[in-house]
């Protein structure tokens, strides 16, 4: 365990933020650490519980899919991610009025509309439901205060869909997502996007074989959805939330995503 978090260090992450609302010092580092733990360890449980459900394991359900529906979720996936920032930033504006509940119901909706008609509906539902997750994800940005049109945020919120999903048992071990920031330059979104759009289509992938049961396609597609902007959310609420700590204690973001990562770790793995 890392000690001492409050004490000043680094300015770095202030920097890269100016526009984080309203920062202030935060009474208890350890305890929010441990907050950003749990908010972790309780991200995915509905989606396994719904996989149990249905009898299905997440490490087969792929197999599910029709090689050529599988052959063509890479490039489908990126050609969404790519026009899905813009699109997800722009609907929030002019929604920007929208409550809480607003993303879920509307995930939940094309989940329903996506599993009618099986795997196929299942794969043109895929852009609007990763422009919906992604709203969900600036939401999630906004309300601890970052600033969802500014272009470090732009970069985060893509960052988030490069974690294991919430089909997947996620032992920790990966949290690449939550790594050091790439140099923005003009290319390196298209290249972060690049580098998640595989990881995405995979979870994805989960997604249409879930709704693409026989006779549960809708109910399922519904729930599936639930199950996948519930956890955007909360590995958003994670990601952003050791940003504000790591500005707010003004400690080094890299110091303090490894102490996250040694308190998720098994206990065995542990360094």
């Amino acid at each position: 365990m890392t000690d001492g978090l409050a004490v000043p260090i680094s300015k770095g992450m202030t920097e890269l933020y100016p526009n984080l609302s309203a920062p202030h010092p935060v009474l208890d580092p350890e305890a929010e650490l441990d907050r950003l733990v749990a908010r972790h360890a309780q991200a995915g449980s509905f989606g396994l519980d719904l996989l149990n459900a249905l009898g299905l394991q997440a490490e087969t359900v792929l197999q599910r899919l029709p090689s050529s529906l599988r052959d063509r979720l890479d490039s489908a996936t990126e050609r969404a991610l790519r026009e899905a920032m813009r699109a997800a930033h722009a609907s929030r504006r002019a929604t920007h009025w929208e409550p809480d509940w607003f993303n879920k119901v509307l995930a939940g909706a094309l989940g329903a509309v996506g599993g009618i008609g099986g795997a196929p509906t299942a794969l043109a539902e895929v852009p609007v439901t990763v422009v919906v997750l992604l709203r969900e994800i600036q939401s999630e940005a906004a309300r601890l205060g970052f600033d969802p049109a500014s272009e470090n945020v732009h970069f985060d919120c893509v960052q988030v869909f490069g974690v294991a999903g919430p089909l997947a048992q996620d032992d920790g071990a990966d949290l690449s997502f939550l790594g050091a920031r790439m140099a923005l330059s003009s290319g390196s979104m298209q290249a972060l996007i690049a580098r998640v759009a595989p990881r995405l289509a995979t979870v994805l992938g989960q997604k249409l074989a879930t709704q693409a049961v026989p006779l549960l396609g809708a109910a399922t597609g519904a729930a599936i959805n639930s199950a996948y902007l519930g956890y955007y959310r909360d590995m958003a609420h994670v990601h952003f939330g050791l940003r504000k700590l790591a500005i707010e204690a003004d400690f080094p973001h890299d110091q303090l995503v490894e102490d996250f990562r040694q308190r998720i770790l098994p206990a065995g793995e542990k360094g």
